[in-house]
């Protein structure tokens, strides 16, 4: 299985895409730069999952994983396939009786 996707995280919030893709870019193409922001402030939440073209841009840029970027140090993995859960639940039981 071919693995393009990393996991970039511990990186300052005021880092954005182009902060992103412009330490990244030396390593090869990169598709997405995906940065993950809260759904209320819009303010981002520290990650983001970054695609490359190939898998041995990828795997070049696993290289970055604990150097320093604006004073922390950069946690950098292969990204994980998001684990599917049964999900739902917490709406009304209607087995009860309504009293």
């Amino acid at each position: 299985m071919q693995q393009n996707k990393l996991y970039v995280g511990n990186f300052p919030y005021s880092v954005n895409e182009n902060d992103l893709r412009d330490l990244f870019a030396s390593y090869g193409p990169i598709e997405d730069v995906r940065l993950i922001t809260d759904r209320e402030t819009g303010r981002s939440k520290g990650f983001a999952f970054i695609t490359f073209a190939t898998q041995s841009a990828a795997e070049s840029a696993l290289e970055q994983n604990g150097k320093d970027m604006k004073g922390r140090a950069l946690r950098v993995n292969v990204a994980q396939d998001k684990v599917k859960t049964g999900g739902g639940g917490g709406g009304p039981r209607n087995d009860r009786p309504r009293w």
